[in-house]
């Protein structure tokens, strides 16, 4: 990503996949990379995530599958998110570790959700996935993404 310091750039070149939450008023900004696009969306869940809440000795309390139609990755990468945080709003439930795979015109997700009341929340929990500036696309270390997530 442009502005990549010279640590992000050795990590990513090794094929590793990852996040960071940049600041941003009065939303959170995450950024995520992965070899290729489905690590890249996992990480954007784990770094969305990660922005409120810590979820390292939450214990799973059931498994959430959800098929989300693949009509672009932008598209894809925002139902994704939006995914997370009506599961949020609606179920009170969190995911604590999230996995999925391409089907065709598809992405199938398997999350392992945990109920919000058991971990502990650090930061204001998000409320949307806002489509300014959101991007998801190939780069020279494989892929890579922006969002912006209101809070």
């Amino acid at each position: 990503m442009v502005g990549d310091t010279d640590d992000d750039i050795a990590v990513r070149r090794r094929g590793a996949s990852g996040h960071r939450r940049s600041g941003h008023t009065a939303d959170v900004r995450i950024e995520a990379w992965g070899a290729d696009r489905d690590s890249c969306l996992m990480e954007a869940v784990r770094g969305l995530v990660e922005s409120f809440a810590d979820v390292a000795g939450a214990r799973p309390s059931g498994v959430a599958r959800a098929r989300l139609p693949d009509e672009g990755d932008e598209e894809l990468l925002a139902a994704l998110l939006d995914e997370v945080v009506y599961r949020l709003e609606v179920h009170g439930e969190i995911p604590v570790d999230v996995a999925a795979g391409s089907a065709e015109d598809a992405l199938d997700v398997r999350f392992t959700m945990a109920d919000l009341g058991s971990v502990e929340i650090t930061g204001a929990v998000p409320k949307a996935v806002a489509w300014h500036e959101l991007r998801i696309r190939p780069d020279a270390y494989g892929w890579s993404c922006t969002v912006t997530v209101d809070v």
